[in-house]
């Protein structure tokens, strides 16, 4: 028996519905939604005494269970099969005296205006809107406006659909440009795995009397976990959120019958703004041995630690699943413009949500573990929010690190993922709105962060090993003398800080192209000018040029750590301007012959890299390079003399002799700080 069209215009032929009808027989056919989902959100808008509508009804069991459990009982039904009609007549005829089944085209209705407070259906709108088609589109306009006709004003129009992106549009920008209010509600999901595995929604169209000349829209969702409307500002924005809906459920179906061969994120979003609550990865390990009660765990990622290699890379959460112990792992990242009560409301807040993505062979019943570090959430507070017209919008935080440990981080939310710049604290001191603690207390509580800058630890591995590469000038033995380097790009100015700090005869200028900067590292992260330290605000291209010009071979060190505003290339440190040959040829003029060039570089793309590398080879033939582990971040050592080639032995112990040299009686030094240790593993390129 074929019941499937020939083509889509057969969905709104009522030849083909009575064929439908006639082979299919008495059995009810439901396109989608049944009616224990449905009931929930027809509650709130259909009322006891309310006459509706029912359009395109085919043989469908809804008005029968709507008739039955008493939400409404005057029910006209319309459909253009003789063949449905017929038979939902004899189904309800003696039982449903109030409810009426009527041979009728939607598009042509035979009903006074305003006779009806409600217009339901259920599926019709899908089947006629197949296309965009020109004749198409005329059909459903004539369809809104002989629903809108026959609607009382403060009526309702529900439309159960799949929500196909072309048929939401439509209708969204067809009433809401009537001055309609649209509410857009999702079905919750009964379960059934033989249901649609998308979900399905009920457009709610509400009829206002149209002003004239107001241009004020009314569109808003209420998602399945909530019953609160969210308000959007454009059709476009709510056809996205649907959307997003959709691809959330297509995803749950997939993983859950499926192992993830690649790891899968998504955002959850808050239920008042809209915005990101919670990051989620889900990870499968295929190393692991199933067994009851390692199937699938929550991992809670504390605050301000989501950007460390083991939660924010994918080779660090596959590390932290197999070690875990689970068949799946979802990680949770928390973000910083939303407030966490605590492990035990976020655990309440996620339960019913991550069970969705639970892996294939959960057991039922299954508790599912919620793990972190430590058992708490983490430490995050937000000391400082600003915006630059070159930086964007930026925070600068403090978090909790392992044990006592507190860092303050500058982030550029463009880039939110990446730390921009970090330093160690000390010195507690209470977070906003907390109250300080009493003298007697020795260890900082959870509501405190230090505020202190220490000056003597760098925090970011790619530091460490920049400041090492200084090893290559002087002798092997002595600290080098008295010093000019060039530091490109200022961030928090814990660099320049420590070049500065600890080779006391240094002579440190700073470039820095963004001023916003330069007043963030001074208040935020203790950087200071002096006699020995000069910021220069300035394009960092347009100042190594003039230098080039006017006084070459000035500089014993350069250090470049300039991030790249243009998240589009695949390097985001330096940007590619500063490692083009020509203006390595001009960073080479500063240099002294025997200084040394240290350039921080990230970059993901392998073709740009080894152009990079080329450039730097042709200008440097001397270049050593050193991986920063767990990151992307790779130091190049350069310098424009071979003859000086050192393996990564001397090398080593070149720098343990600088550290030596640096770390004088008096002058605090961070004994997990080894300048060799950085150097251990470098190579000649």
């Amino acid at each position: 028996m074929e019941l499937l069209p020939r083509s889509p215009a057969e969905f709104g032929s009522a030849r083909y519905w009575d064929r439908f009808f006639r082979q299919r027989g008495q059995r009810p056919f439901e396109w989608y939604g049944a009616f224990p989902e449905l009931c929930p959100v027809l509650h709130k808008y259909v009322r006891p005494r309310d006459k509706v509508l029912v359009v395109g009804c085919g043989n469908s069991e809804l008005s029968e269970q709507m008739y039955d459990v008493g939400m409404c009982q005057d029910i006209v039904n319309i459909d253009v099969s003789d063949a449905a009609v017929r038979q939902m007549r004899e189904r309800s005829a003696s039982s449903r005296p109030r409810m009426s089944y009527l041979l009728m085209d939607m598009l042509h209705m035979d009903f006074p205006d305003a006779h009806f407070q409600v217009v339901l259906d259920k599926g019709t709108l899908d089947a006629l809107l197949t296309d965009e088609e020109e004749a198409t589109l005329a059909k459903v306009d004539q369809m809104f406006a002989e629903i809108s006709r026959v609607l009382q004003v403060g009526g309702r129009y529900l439309c159960v659909s799949l929500a196909q992106a072309h048929v939401l549009k439509k209708a969204v920008e067809y009433f809401s440009q009537e001055g309609w209010v649209v509410r857009v509600h999702q079905v919750a999901s009964s379960g059934d795995k033989q249901q649609f595995v998308l979900p399905v929604f009920v457009y709610v169209m509400t009829k206002f009397r149209k002003v004239p000349g107001s241009a004020a829209q009314i569109l808003e969702i209420c998602p399945e976990e909530q019953d609160r409307p969210m308000r959007m500002e454009s059709a476009e924005r709510l056809v996205a959120a649907v959307k997003d809906r959709q691809h959330y459920a297509l995803l749950c179906s997939q993983i859950s019958k499926t192992p993830c061969r690649e790891q899968v994120s998504l955002d959850l979003c808050d239920r008042e703004s809209g915005k990101p609550r919670y990051t989620l990865h889900v990870v499968d390990s295929p190393s692991v041995k199933p067994s009851r009660d390692n199937h699938f765990a929550i991992f809670i990622i504390p605050q301000g630690r989501e950007t460390e290699w083991l939660f924010g890379t994918e080779e660090g959460r596959r590390q932290l699943a197999a070690s875990a112990g689970f068949g799946r792992l979802l990680t949770v990242a928390l973000h910083r413009e939303q407030l966490y009560e605590g492990m035990a409301a976020i655990q309440a807040e996620l339960s019913g949500k991550v069970m969705e993505l639970a892996p294939p062979g959960l057991p039922a019943r299954q508790q599912v573990p919620f793990l972190s570090v430590g058992g708490d959430i983490g430490v995050r507070a937000v000391r400082h929010r600003g915006s630059s017209p070159l930086s964007g919008d930026f925070v600068v935080e403090d978090v909790k690190g392992d044990g006592t440990c507190y860092f303050r981080r500058l982030i550029f939310l463009q880039n939110r993922n990446v730390v921009q710049s970090e330093a160690r604290l000390l010195a507690p001191t209470p977070l906003p709105g907390q109250k300080k603690r009493k003298k007697d207390k020795k260890k900082p509580s959870p509501t405190e962060a230090p505020g202190a800058i220490d000056k003597s630890y760098l925090c970011c591995e790619h530091h460490k090993a920049m400041v090492a590469g200084l090893c290559l000038l002087g002798g092997p033995g002595a600290l080098p003398g008295e010093l000019a380097v060039l530091v490109v790009g200022l961030g928090g100015g814990s660099l320049p800080l420590f070049v500065h700090d600890y080779f006391s005869q240094a002579r440190v200028a700073v470039v820095e192209i963004d001023p916003s900067m330069l007043e963030v590292a001074t208040r935020w992260f203790g950087f200071s000018q002096g006699d020995r330290m000069q910021v220069h605000v300035s394009d960092g291209l347009d100042y190594v040029a003039k230098l080039a010009a006017e006084a070459p071979a000035q500089y014993d060190a350069i250090m470049f750590d300039v991030d790249s505003k243009d998240l589009t290339v695949g390097m985001s440190c330096p940007p590619p301007a500063f490692v083009e040959k020509a203006f390595l040829q001009k960073v080479k003029t500063i240099l002294k012959p025997e200084g040394v060039f240290v350039l921080n570089l990230v970059c993901r793309d392998p073709r740009l890299k080894e152009s990079v590398l080329a450039a730097l080879r042709a200008v440097f033939p001397l270049l050593y390079a050193r991986r920063i582990h767990g990151e992307l971040n790779e130091i190049l050592l350069c310098q424009a003399g071979p003859a000086g080639r050192r393996g990564p032995a001397e090398l080593g112990a070149r720098a343990r002799a600088l550290e030596g040299a640096l770390r004088q009686p008096g002058r605090p030094w961070d004994s997990s700080y080894a300048l060799a240790d950085m150097l251990q593993a470098v190579l000649i390129l």
